[in-house]
């Protein structure tokens, strides 16, 4: 039995993340309840930035120790820190260079700047280096449990100083900074400390059958790295274009309400960083392996995703405005964006399969490529339809955006490591999923959406028949017990 399935495979990775999405019904209403739209959507811009330093300084290490974890006698605590050691000093280096400019920066940024502001950018990008490669190395292990119960503590923890920092400032966009940068804190010092005991009972240089450990060349590192900060460049560009022509085309009430959209696609989300979480590694485990049965397996696994993300994907857009009303009023036009933003988060879990061929072949420029296409999809789609649609036109930009995205990289994925695909089936899911989102973003007829999205559902039912008889096969096979009574063996 493999190590993954000994951690209890993709449950153990999705019942944390479905717990925090039941607090995030919790802390979303609560923050759009006490804070105006206008503080809101500060905070959008507060995340927008901070990622951006944060690509910069992690040099794209992050994914060389993706990369290397599973090769052949690679000692993993020298390939942490050889991964590590640069984006520390690196980041370092950014934020010096942040606290000089801090004053215009957070103007820009924020329209207003303090001491405070400052160190909470800085310390939350700090803490985010850290986290990635700490959370990265428990991904790595395939530790599911430990994945899910490290993410239930982190949101416990930021709904707590979410009430303490209210009572501090009241309506006020720092409230989300300080519990944020503050729970991250909390877990990553967790992690690290977890990270340091372990590492004081494992043998050093040598591996399980007592053969001296390699270690990978900083070269072939950074070699393998460096292209992910474009890449991640792209992608920042990609889910960030919406927030900038906001502030820029709009104004902070109408990024307020998008951020509060974009929050409730969390649920569509969690779907999608659980899963990126859980196929990272055993995608990579499964080409390392040499296993001729690979294609097939891939095939397989993208069949049941896909049906599960057009299902997701309409369930969210039919109970869109049940959803919306946890918000509070100043936030009811998120009901007309939520429609196309949920077409960001089940085309880019699809895309984590099907471009799988270029990571392996080592192929990143492709990535770029599709990245470069989408970006330029999204920059004219804003500047368009922003000052007409507002955030309307700005879901639906990043919608077609991220279509785009997925469409470019998988055709150059396929060239690398042909798979098979059906794509047959993904552009008729595809296209009726983006003309339900339409009618139900633009017409306002509220009582034929609910018929059609209750329709569309039995019509991917049909469509994808023999990807629902799958999952119900893996459902009946799988032993509830079991899970729960290893779950309590490595608690």
């Amino acid at each position: 039995m493999s190590s993954l399935h000994k951690k209890g495979g993709f449950l153990s990775y999705f019942y944390g993340n479905f717990i925090v999405l039941l607090l995030g019904f919790i802390q979303t209403p609560l923050v759009t309840r006490i804070m105006s739209t206008e503080e809101y959507g500060r905070t959008g811009m507060f995340e927008a930035a901070v990622s951006c330093i944060y690509i910069f300084a992690v040099l794209g290490l992050d994914q060389s120790y993706i990369r290397y974890y599973y090769r052949a006698g690679v000692n993993r605590r020298r390939l942490m820190g050889q991964c590590l050691t640069p984006p520390f000093f690196l980041v370092t280096g950014l934020i010096v260079l942040y606290c000089f400019m801090s004053t215009t920066i957070n103007g820009w940024l924020f329209d207003r700047s303090s001491v405070d502001i400052t160190i909470m950018v800085a310390a939350y990008t700090v803490v985010s280096v850290f986290e990635r490669f700490l959370f990265l190395d428990v991904r790595m292990q395939q530790n599911g449990r430990l994945y899910s119960n490290i993410n239930i503590a982190q949101k416990l923890i930021n709904i707590v100083l979410i009430f303490v920092f209210f009572a501090l400032f009241g309506n006020d966009f720092r409230v989300v900074l300080y519990a944020m940068t503050l729970s991250w804190f909390s877990t990553t010092l967790f992690l690290a400390v977890r990270y340091s005991v372990l590492g004081k009972k494992e043998p050093s240089g040598e591996d399980m059958t007592g053969a001296r450990e390699k270690s990978i060349p900083e070269k072939d590192l950074i070699t393998y790295g460096l292209p992910f900060i474009l890449i991640l460049l792209m992608e920042w560009l990609l889910s960030s274009c919406d927030k900038i022509a906001l502030k820029t085309l709009a104004d902070f009430h109408e990024l307020g309400v998008y951020s509060a959209a974009m929050k409730i696609i969390v649920l569509l989300l969690t779907f999608k960083n659980t899963f990126l979480a859980y196929w990272s590694p055993v995608a990579m485990e499964k080409y390392e392996s040499g296993d001729e049965g690979a294609p097939a397996f891939f095939r397989k696994a993208f069949d049941m995703v896909r049906f599960l993300c057009m299902l997701g994907a309409t369930g969210m857009i039919l109970f869109r405005n049940v959803i919306v009303l946890l918000l509070g009023k100043n936030y009811r036009g998120a009901d007309r964006i939520i429609p196309f933003l949920t077409l960001m988060p089940i085309f880019a879990m699809m895309f984590e399969i099907t471009v799988q061929g270029i990571r392996f072949k080592k192929k990143n420029i492709y990535l770029n490529i599709a990245s470069l296409a989408a970006i330029i999809v999204n920059i004219a789609g804003n500047y368009l339809l922003v000052p007409v649609l507002g955030g309307t036109g700005a879901a639906l930009t990043t919608g077609v955006s991220y279509i785009m995205y997925f469409l470019v990289g998988s055709v150059f994925s396929e060239r690398f490591y042909p798979v098979g695909y059906d794509r047959g089936r993904t552009f008729i899911d595809a296209v009726l999923l983006f003309g339900y989102a339409a009618f139900s973003s633009l017409s306002g007829k509220n009582v034929i959406s609910y018929i059609l999205g209750a329709v569309l559902i039995l019509v991917f039912m049909l469509i994808e028949r023999d990807s629902l008889k799958k999952i119900l096969e893996m459902i009946r096979d799988f032993d509830i017990k079991g899970f729960f009574r290893g779950n309590k063996s490595e608690a």
